[in-house]
């Protein structure tokens, strides 16, 4: 389908943990089905996924983390164990300018904005300038699993806190059509996916061996911290997801998109990327059901 003929997005990808990488096979079905995606608004794993798709490396990330194992996961994740915060966060950070490379949101060739909470001042920060990975790291910082993210002197934590699927950054585009991805959408009965394109990659692929590489460097951990208990961030973290999915049903009923995309809520754990192959499938599923393909390059 010619470019000319597709409707132009404003994509706005939602905050959920893992279940954000349902994100990627949304974007898969709407660049093959002639969708072209003009501006995103990321909030927490939506703002690392839609940043990373900003910046030409989706493929690069998804075939990364096709290739990760539950101990992956856990190597990425730097304890710091103070007041703040249970996770750092720079490891992860780094690894991904390892495999992206460092960018300017200004320079990146699609709008792009990542959404933050500026907690002492009760209030939504749209980062739209600066360095990608600052402002993803903003936006990813779940509160008490992740240390805050000092921004222009201001400590931010997860978008999601105020606003899981943030439309109102996309008021002033000039497109064709909002599409808003809401990871809190209703439960259901696991089902099979359906397939995507894109296969994984194997166990034994260039993305597996930059992954080790960059684990490698990255491997030094908090003394100590293999003993502490997880339990009660587990159990902040579900409170957390309880939050999002009250406060992404009152945002989507006062800023209505123009098609809501519903990933369940119980499709996986918040830290489960090791599923990527089904969550990426089930996103496409999604996106291919939800009445988008009737309109799809309809001016």
């Amino acid at each position: 389908m010619s470019t000319s003929n597709s409707k132009t997005v404003s994509l706005v990808l939602g905050s959920g943990g893992a279940r954000g990488l349902a994100h990627i096979g949304v974007i898969h079905w709407l660049e093959e089905n002639g969708f072209k995606i003009k501006s995103i608004v990321g909030c927490s794993i939506g703002a690392v996924i839609g940043g990373i798709y900003a910046a030409g490396k989706l493929d690069v990330y998804e075939q990364w983390v096709r290739c990760l194992t539950k101990v992956d996961i856990l190597t990425l994740l730097d304890l710091s164990w103070d007041k703040s915060g249970l996770v750092r966060g720079d490891k992860l950070v780094n690894t991904l300018i390892g495999l992206v490379g460092e960018k300017l949101i200004e320079d990146l060739p699609i709008s792009f904005t990542a959404v933050a909470a500026d907690l002492r001042g009760q209030k939504e920060v749209w980062i739209r300038s600066g360095s990608l990975f600052d402002a993803m790291r903003a936006s990813f910082a779940i509160p008490l699993f992740f240390t805050p993210f000092k921004y222009k002197g201001v400590d931010l934590v997860d978008g999601g806190v105020l606003n899981p699927v943030p439309i109102a950054p996309t008021s002033g585009d000039q497109t064709d059509i909002t599409i808003a991805v809401n990871l809190n959408g209703p439960p259901e009965t696991p089902t099979e996916p359906a397939v995507v394109s894109a296969a994984p990659q194997s166990p034994t692929s260039p993305f597996r061996e930059k992954l080790n590489r960059f684990i490698s460097r990255l491997q030094p951990s908090t003394p100590g911290g293999g003993n502490r208990d997880w339990g009660p961030y587990e159990i902040a973290i579900q409170g957390f997801e309880a939050m999002q999915s009250t406060i992404a049903r009152l945002k989507l009923a006062a800023y209505p998109p123009d098609i809501v995309i519903d990933i369940p809520r119980n499709v996986c754990k918040t830290l489960e990327f090791d599923r990527a192959a089904e969550i990426i499938a089930l996103g496409y599923s999604k996106a291919k059901n939800s009445g988008l393909a009737a309109s799809a390059g309809k001016r």
